[in-house]
């Protein structure tokens, strides 16, 4: 190089720039996110100000407000015609404000609002040293059984910091799904996830069990990051940019401009093959579809089952979200490769899920197994490649999430000497002892099978309807069979409620406080609703079914 060039990129360097553009950034189409994200910052300040005593009715307060003011947002947003005419990218092209994104935001929003109520239950365990007890550990940092755990027991202290935890989960959980270039989900999936590998391991019984459970989600999690962030360099390596909508653009060969720098992997299709591949890998990892599931039933059955009933519903809400934008949006022009791959997926997700149950005898790995086999269902309805597929799954989210909670709640109620009774034999006869909590509990059960007049059963025949539809009546025949297959594990427990003799030792259920009960009240009409009169919320999905570009 010789001493005039490099005098030159002095000269070049040092001349004088007028300004630095400034980023435009839309805060009012951000507003959901930001309010989530600015509570969450300020939980953690509660945490550092607010003296111990006050801090738990603090952070109730503030996570409740914030959420509820984040769906307020959504819904101005909607009304505002953001999800329909005026959708747009935002954010210098980094987050899309669109149907889609809306509408999960604020099925998200409402999921994990009614899932912060059980969050804050005080009123399931017997008071230890005269306070009340909530299901998280007294101290986190302390080992379980040790003397510190103890003396915090007994001083009476609780992990508040769940609440912003849950918030920052809830805030990378709105901005996967609406996330419009490759590091921004990125960023996204690691701001959801690190918040929740933490709250798994905070149970107050069982701490080993559940301190396993968290290790064993970060660590598979942290696999499932790694294929997302090899195939994010790959389709970058491939396309020049991590912008979805030019990455869709070298897929269909409509640029024609190349970066002299990238001009020698640009357009080679095994970086795009590979790196699709990867991405898809770490997405269904999220979505807990087989065969990246291993995580599900460990995780789901280690965790505090009100964290277990939040993970399952907002995480795969936000997880498909992503997933559908990035099939829609991003590799449109590669259906004829992930389809097929998807159609297997979704097979084995659907029987395996199934199948698996039935040699269940925990309830809340028998949820897990089941929430495997709901992934399976939803792939269909992704596969469908219709507007209609984007609506069928936009609303089997909503239906599924408020069952999951619900669900999970009720699991909450049911206790002996050792904390919950997860163990099946224990729910025998449970419907003679407590009609009102059985029967909420089976029709949460009937809505998983999907039987008629259930938000289940709307949701499957929407999403069975539109793969048909998009030509995969076969996929249909195996959800129906996989449905049936699954119908068998929840009516079983049904008739273990109701039809077996209740054990003289068998488990009470707790009196919950209005919080938990307006939890499960909420599921359970929110399951009527959507199995009855689905027909509204159906048309708000479809017109919420079309991804901006």
């Amino acid at each position: 190089m010789s001493t005039t060039a490099v005098h030159s990129l002095w000269t070049t360097a040092a001349e004088p720039l007028d300004k630095i553009p400034a980023p435009h950034i839309e805060y009012a189409q951000l507003a959901p996110t930001l309010i989530v994200v600015g509570a969450a910052i300020l939980g953690v300040l509660v945490e550092a100000f607010v003296p111990r005593k006050g801090r738990h009715y603090t952070q109730v307060f503030l996570a409740v407000v914030a959420l509820t003011a984040a769906f307020a947002a959504v819904v101005g947003l909607a009304a505002g015609g953001y999800g329909t005419t005026k959708a747009h990218i935002a954010a210098m092209g980094a987050i899309a404000v669109d149907g889609p994104a809306l509408f999960l935001q604020g099925t998200i929003l409402l999921a994990s609002l009614v899932a912060v109520f059980t969050f804050a239950e005080r009123r399931l365990d017997p008071a230890a040293h005269g306070s009340r007890v909530d299901s998280f550990a007294a101290q986190a940092g302390s080992v379980p059984g040790s003397d510190s755990e103890k003396a915090a027991v007994r001083a009476g202290f609780t992990t508040t910091e769940v609440f912003p935890l849950a918030l920052f989960a809830v805030g990378g959980m709105l901005v996967f799904p609406a996330a419009n270039d490759l590091l921004t989900l990125f960023i996204a999936l690691e701001v959801f996830s690190l918040p929740l590998y933490l709250l798994c391991a905070l149970a107050r019984r069982k701490r080993l069990m559940s301190q396993e459970a968290a290790v064993k989600y970060f660590l598979l999690g942290a696999f499932s990051s790694a294929f997302l962030l090899f195939g994010i360099a790959l389709l970058y390596g491939y396309a020049g940019s991590v912008s979805y909508a030019r990455i869709a653009d070298v897929v269909d060969g409509t640029v024609q401009t190349i970066d002299p720098a990238l001009a020698g992997t640009m357009g080679n299709d095994a970086l795009l093959l590979i790196g699709g591949a990867l991405i898809l890998t770490g997405m269904l990892f999220k979505v807990g579809a087989v065969p990246f599931h291993m995580w599900t039933p460990d995780v789901y059955q280690g965790a505090p089952t009100p964290i277990t009933g939040f993970m399952a519903a907002a995480t795969k809400v936000a997880a498909f979200g992503a997933l559908l934008r990035l099939l829609y949006v991003v590799l449109p022009g590669l259906r004829w490769d992930w389809r097929p791959v998807m159609w297997a997926i979704a097979i084995v997700t659907m029987l395996g899920g199934a199948i698996v149950a039935i040699t269940q005898t925990d309830i809340k790995r028998l949820l897990a197994y089941s929430s495997i086999a709901h992934a399976g269902f939803i792939l269909a309805g992704v596969i469908a490649v219709t507007p209609d597929g984007v609506s069928s799954v936009l609303f089997y989210l909503l239906a599924y999430s408020f069952v999951t909670i619900g669900a999970f709640a009720v699991v909450t109620l049911v206790r002996d000497a050792g904390g919950e009774a997860t163990h099946l034999s224990k729910w025998a006869g449970l419907g003679r002892r407590s009609p009102l909590v059985a029967a909420v509990f089976a029709v949460f059960l009937l809505a998983f099978a999907g039987i008629p007049l259930t938000s289940g059963f709307s949701g499957k025949f929407a999403v069975f309807r539109a793969a048909a539809e998009g030509g995969a009546g076969a996929l249909v025949v195996v959800g129906v069979i996989s449905s049936a297959i699954a119908a068998f594990f929840y009516i079983r427990v049904i008739v273990l409620m109701f039809f077996s003799e209740p054990k003289p030792e068998g488990p009470t259920v707790a009196v919950p406080s209005p919080l938990t009960t307006t939890t499960i009240a909420v599921g359970v009409a929110v399951t009527l609703v959507l199995g009855v009169a689905p027909q509204y919320f159906l048309d708000l999905a479809g017109q919420a079914s079309v991804f901006v570009r």
